[in-house]
């Protein structure tokens, strides 16, 4: 069961540590989105880690590299497996249910360490005004109380908890981590990775949106 809950998550690519909190110095990643506009303020290229600052975090080196297939700025279900879960918990795979109907702008990315057999991915959504972007979070954190009210449901959510501007989850050996600022929900998943890593990325992206 370990296993397969690590399979999901990764297919829908995954928390915060409270540890280690630090900014690398790097540039932000210019994404594929260059004719874009940034939504008050906040452009979701920019406000993602490139490689090079991604690899400094991990400590991979060389090894961290972009899945070519998972660097996209639209928001991806995969059905197979939404279709495969308890309904309450169908946004684990299903990142229009995730992140909500009101996106107007998207970008995420997921690395690879493949000696370590690790993934970890950064996303960040932009909606229209802050109301619309914390309602999409709150809506979000009622979707994960509710599935992990299911018994099926609890081994995909793990131990959770949740804030008035984060959500955290923690299923096995991977980690979800959500954070809403500003017009932004952003999100940092991993598999693999200590979990002091993924509060690194979320810090260092939180650092590149706009006060």
């Amino acid at each position: 069961m370990a296993r397969l809950t690590r399979s999901l998550l990764l297919g829908s690519a995954v928390v915060l540590a409270a540890a280690c909190t630090r900014v690398v110095d790097g540039t932000a990643l210019p994404g594929p989105g260059a004719t874009r506009h940034p939504v008050h303020g906040v452009d979701v290229d920019t406000v993602l880690l490139d490689q090079p600052r991604m690899r400094a975090i991990t400590g991979a080196g060389e090894h961290l590299t972009i899945i070519p297939s998972m660097d996209g700025t639209s928001p991806v279900d995969i059905d197979t497996l939404a279709e495969g879960a308890p309904r309450e918990c169908r946004f684990l795979f299903a990142e229009t249910a995730t992140f909500g109907p009101d996106i107007e702008e998207f970008h995420k990315t997921t690395f690879q360490d493949p000696p370590d057999g690790a993934l970890i991915s950064e996303a960040a959504a932009a909606y229209s005004d802050a109301q619309t972007a914390r309602r999409a979070f709150a809506a979000l954190v009622a979707t994960v109380g509710t599935c992990a009210d299911d018994s099926a449901g609890q081994l995909l959510v793990g131990d959770w908890r949740a804030d008035a501007d984060s959500l955290h989850l923690r299923p096995g050996g991977c980690g979800r981590d959500y954070r809403v600022l500003s017009v932004a929900l952003l999100e940092v998943t991993f598999c693999g990775f200590p979990e002091s890593v993924s509060d690194i990325v979320m810090t260092n992206i939180v650092a590149n949106v706009p006060a």
